[in-house]
């Protein structure tokens, strides 16, 4: 029998080394993969490919993509339309939702066909269009729901091919990371990587074949597109 094998892209980050250490803590896998920026860029088709190739080719049970961006140096969250513009859009498209949707074109041929496994895409709450009320943020918000939709799409392909496998998007909450930390308001509820991870996982280990395609809270909740 092969080895059962999960892969976290975006090890380096906060969720996905929380991932990682909380996986092989749990010992539930042969083998944790991590993948980060050395490993793949999310901006780069050919190096996606690439680490695609270098993966087993049997025991991918999970993977799981932990990459996202909402800000650094150069650009923040849109607080209205005058902030708007062309590159930081582009920006916004290229990791959260182009790069996603690429990386599940390389890695869905290494999920196995008659087992199990998960791909889980983390998404945000803010991406909920039906949950919009306060405005902003236009290029997380929209690369967001662009992830969503183009999970739902990959999921309903994969269902042909996989009938035991599980596509979703997944919500893990305010985690105290460098992503959220300039954002997070005083009394919010706040979770740390560790604890962030842990939810994450047991959402997952929960998920049934009739759930792929959704998109899910850290308390395994639905919300809404």
């Amino acid at each position: 029998m092969s080895e059962a094998v999960a892969v976290i892209v975006g090890a380096s980050g906060g969720i996905g080394g929380a991932l990682c250490k909380t996986l092989n803590q749990r010992a539930c896998f042969d083998q944790v993969i991590e993948l980060n920026r050395q490993s793949l860029n999310l901006c780069d088709e050919a190096s996606i490919a690439r680490a695609a190739k270098a993966l087993p080719a049997r025991g991918v049970q999970l993977i799981v993509n932990a990459v996202g961006f909402l800000h650094d140096d150069m650009q923040f969250p849109e607080k209205n339309l005058g902030y708007l513009n062309s590159t930081s859009l582009a920006y916004n498209f290229a990791v959260n939702a182009i790069g996603p949707a690429l990386l599940m074109k390389h890695f869905f041929p290494l999920l196995p066909r008659d087992d199990r496994a998960v791909f889980a895409n983390l998404s945000a709450r803010v991406g909920s269009i039906e949950d919009n009320r306060l405005g902003g943020w236009y290029g997380y918000r929209s690369s967001k729901a662009a992830l969503n939709q183009l999970v739902r799409t990959a999921a309903i392909e994969l269902a042909r091919t996989h009938p035991h496998a599980i596509c979703v998007a997944l919500h893990p909450g305010t985690v105290a990371t460098k992503l959220s930390e300039p954002f997070v308001n005083k009394g919010q509820s706040i979770f740390s990587p560790s604890k962030a991870a842990q939810h994450l996982l047991t959402v997952i280990e929960n998920l049934e074949p009739q759930d792929t395609g959704n998109f899910y809270d850290w308390r395994g909740n639905s919300i809404p597109w």
